[in-house]
């Protein structure tokens, strides 16, 4: 059976959301007679661009009109009226656990998303760990779809085209890229301390990739302590420009990383945007691991810098305090990270040549 209309349900976080949108684009282009309604919070919504016509995005208002029990019972009955056939629950919480139920009353077909949770609990055990990678979470989502008959290849590749975001959208934060610079992206925070790089060691990086010939660096984050750090970066480097002073919304900074060389990022969300728009990303990872299946899109494990400490990885989402007290699965070296970042530049440079 192929259903008319299928609601899609993911409500948090950033990053979790951005890495549906390579598997929700390919479906939607492989089924453009279906019609799929994307349901996610405001900040979430944004990062659909150039969404396909078949798939139309709407907002939860959590905190809001859609707060508790009665407020999941308005906002199911408002998804039911468009009216949806299908539920795909790519998030799989109480929140959404809570929908199902209605929609599953109503005599609505609901998929749910296999997080794996058990088999992630062995990978992040104190004793007697499983190291081994994991599905991702691309082939988790798909695999919703495909339980509700929906196959498709997973062929997204860019939010944009081969030639990348609109130059005049960042206007306001640099002129266009020259010939002969070299882009890179530094997004050194994270919501947890476990996937936060040492600020010392970060600036270390800054420090000697903005010495490099052409290189100009860009310093992605927001809130007071990104913008305090940033600040006394850009006063003492040069070709350092950063977008923490002002919010420039998703349409902006995704068209600037889209023309980025490299993006430099934890285990967090910039990691996933950069990926969006086909962008390198030399990933670094303290208590989570590529494992876990939280790799962005397309992205090379060989770029994912990370030390092989025998408790690694302790956190799924890094929200864990560290066992050890001392985070010494962060203390990478910054000439590492550096480093890698030249051999992609070179790599590039072959490849042009």
């Amino acid at each position: 059976m192929l259903y008319r209309k299928v609601l899609i349900i993911r409500l948090s976080a950033l990053g979790d959301v951005a890495m549906t949108i390579p598997v929700i684009y390919s479906v939607c282009k492989a089924y453009p007679e279906v019609s799929f309604v994307m349901l996610t919070q405001k900040v979430a919504s944004q990062l659909f661009i150039h969404a396909p016509e078949n798939l139309q995005v709407m907002v939860a208002d959590v905190k809001g009109r859609h707060k508790g029990f009665k407020g999941l019972y308005r906002l199911a009955r408002e998804m039911r009226q468009l009216p949806v056939d299908a539920v795909a629950d790519l998030h799989d919480v109480l929140r959404t656990k809570v929908l199902r139920l209605f929609f599953k009353l109503w005599g609505i077909r609901v998929a749910v998303i296999d997080k794996g949770r058990k088999e992630k609990q062995q990978l992040t055990a104190h004793k007697e760990k499983v190291l081994r990678p994991l599905r991702s979470s691309f082939e988790r989502y798909g695999a919703v779809f495909e339980s509700l008959g929906f196959k498709a290849v997973c062929d997204f590749d860019s939010l944009y085209g081969r030639d990348g975001g609109d130059e005049s959208l960042y206007s306001a934060v640099t002129s266009p890229k020259s010939r002969d610079e070299y882009w890179i992206g530094i997004a050194p925070f994270a919501k947890h301390k476990g996937k936060i790089y040492p600020l010392d060691h970060m600036e270390r990086v800054v420090s000697a990739l903005s010495g490099e010939p052409g290189v100009k660096i860009f310093l992605f984050g927001s809130g007071e302590r990104e913008r305090e750090t940033f600040a006394l970066w850009r006063e003492r480097y040069e070709h350092v420009c950063s977008l923490a002073d002002k919010r420039y919304g998703f349409a902006v900074e995704l068209s600037l990383i889209s023309h980025l060389d490299v993006m430099v990022s934890m285990d967090s969300a910039n990691m996933h945007l950069a990926s969006l728009v086909s962008t390198p990303v030399v990933s670094v990872w303290g208590a989570t691991h590529p494992y876990c299946g939280f790799l962005g899109w397309r992205q090379s494990e060989d770029n994912a810098i990370q030390l092989p400490i025998a408790c690694r990885p302790c956190s799924i989402f890094g929200n864990k305090p560290c066992r050890r007290k001392d985070y010494a699965c962060m203390d990478i070296a910054p000439e590492v990270i550096v480093d890698r970042v030249k051999k992609l530049r070179n790599s590039n440079k072959r490849e042009i040549g």
